[in-house]
């Protein structure tokens, strides 16, 4: 199959996008419908949202790259973690409690329930900022995974791809919003899930892997598979930080961020606000749960499946002067490994729609940060809908602008980025968003102390450690302000009760985000 059927395959995909982008244009009248979908979305659409905007091609790309090389048959810790815990307990612990109390304090983006939550509008404004910045990063590496794919199978540069998704995704974005993102990654879903399975049982019967039970056989009774989990790494040599980290150890901190991670960032917690009612909650969590499963096997699988491919040594087309080229040895496996080219085109599509999935959830959500959240933090966004519906649409192409400046740069490793991001992310949020699900003692000081604990986590540990130290950094900076917010919340002054009221119910909850002021 040459390249131009390649091609013509990815553009008649992308027109059926942007289809459904046009149609659900004309169903899109409001800011709710815009980045919500009006709460109108049934458990199998939030499912498949959830799951495609979780699993991009920085999973099929990088993770699977990278940490299938360097920690083999082990990385399935990475997939019961994040079936387990990122995808079945956030359900349940999660998603119920989290649109009850998004409904009652009328908000509808993570800077907008901390503001109504503890009733200060500058934490609305810190949030917002937090979001737009640290998703610029992720959406770069996840247009960056895309456009390596692009390159080894579609035979385009990697500029032109960068381009020409960006571009999709703009116009796709600003027409239709969520309600057309969540239709569209139903669609996907299905690809993704078909797409996966193929991969995965091909690439594990090629004859010199052997099918699963051999394939698996082999991987965990050779330690020269796995050579990242007894390695010891000496971080930070030389200052106050410094330290050895053991392999195990890395990958403990994989399993916490991709697992706990999820549970804060707000591309992910909007999937809670969306869904038509808790009574979807449980329907929705199994759905969610049985994808998250087959997702992430296949890509960390797959990745694990390289060693029996390679041998001990990546060919040396995958290497530099710097070391190996983690961000093309999927794509390099998937074109080289003798699939038939049709099925080839299958995978690329699969990655194509987790990819299109999870960018269009971090622009929207990226775009809302400054239209719904800066705006809205001065301007009461309820009485000119029109205007933040254009900011908005504005903000859309303006962010995807961002990403595609930071991945025309090439940033080293699509893995260690989005690391970065999403754990800083959480940081900054997973304990202020917890406590203030749970728990009514958590007060305003408590919540600054936790970000500024989760920013200065992030300043500090990531630049000093390096790249090797990424993921060690990353889950200290989501775990620490676990700590700091309740030590200091029952150390300072509670928040007022109407305030508590108005989110757990038994108080009328207030009109616009922050009325009821509190003091830090």
């Amino acid at each position: 199959m040459s390249s131009w059927i390649y091609m013509g395959v990815v553009v008649s995909y992308v027109l059926a996008m942007l289809g459904i982008g046009y149609w659900c244009m004309r169903r899109t009248r409001s800011v709710g419908d815009f980045f919500l979908g009006g709460r109108t979305l049934g458990p199998w659409m939030s499912a498949f949202a959830y799951g495609t905007t979780y699993f991009s091609a920085v999973l099929f790309i990088g993770y699977a790259g990278k940490l299938g090389w360097g920690f083999g048959i082990h990385t399935m810790w990475i997939v019961l973690g994040n079936t387990l815990i990122g995808t079945i307990l956030a359900w349940k612990l999660l998603a119920g409690r989290t649109r009850d109390m998004t409904v009652r304090l009328n908000a509808i983006t993570m800077p907008e329930f901390l503001c109504a939550r503890y009733g200060h509008k500058p934490l609305q404004v810190v949030a917002a900022l937090v979001v737009f910045i640290f998703l610029v990063p992720y959406s770069a590496s996840v247009l960056m995974g895309l456009s390596y794919l692009f390159e080894m199978t579609l035979h385009i540069s990697y500029e032109s791809a960068l381009y020409f998704l960006t571009a999709l995704t703009a116009v796709y974005l600003v027409m239709g919003g969520y309600f057309a993102v969540a239709v569209s990654d139903f669609i996907r879903g299905i690809i993704e899930f078909v797409g996966v399975m193929i991969m995965v049982y091909l690439l594990a019967h090629r004859p010199e892997i052997g099918g699963f039970v051999q394939a698996t056989g082999k991987l965990l009774s050779n330690p020269s598979f796995a050579p990242g989990l007894g390695s010891v790494k000496a971080l930070g040599a030389g200052s106050w930080l410094a330290v050895s980290v053991p392999g195990w150890l890395t990958l403990l901190s994989l399993v916490l961020i991709t697992s706990f991670g999820p549970w804060a960032l707000p591309q992910m917690v909007q999937k809670f606000y969306s869904i038509r009612s808790r009574d979807d909650v449980n329907r929705a969590m199994v759905i969610a749960g049985v994808f998250a499963l087959f997702m992430a096997f296949g890509a960390y699988y797959s990745g694990a499946l390289t060693h029996l491919y390679y041998g001990a040594k990546l060919p040396p087309e995958l290497m530099s002067p710097k070391g190996p080229i983690w961000d093309k040895i999927m794509p390099h496996f998937i074109t080289t490994s003798g699939l038939p080219a049709v099925l080839i085109m299958v995978i690329v599509l699969m990655v194509f729609s987790a990819s299109m999935s999870s960018l269009s959830s971090l622009v929207l959500v990226s775009s809302s940060a400054i239209a719904i959240d800066l705006y809205g933090a001065f301007v009461n966004r309820h009485a000119n809908s029109k205007r933040t519906m254009v900011l908005l649409r504005v903000m859309c192409a303006v962010f995807v602008g961002c990403s595609l400046y930071i991945a025309l740069k090439r940033p080293v490793f699509i893995v260690n980025l989005m690391i970065m991001s999403w754990s800083t992310l959480a940081g900054v949020f997973l304990a202020p968003y917890l406590y203030g699900l749970f728990w009514r003692r958590t007060s305003l000081a408590g919540v600054y102390a936790g970000i500024a604990a989760g920013l200065a986590s992030a300043f500090t540990l990531f630049p000093r450690w390096g790249q090797d130290g990424v993921p060690l950094a990353g889950a200290i900076t989501m775990f620490l302000p676990l700590l700091v917010v309740p030590l200091v919340s029952l150390l300072s002054r509670p928040l007022p009760q109407p305030l508590i009221d108005a989110a757990f119910g038994g108080g009328p909850a207030p009109q616009k985000p922050g009325v009821a002021a509190a003091k830090p």
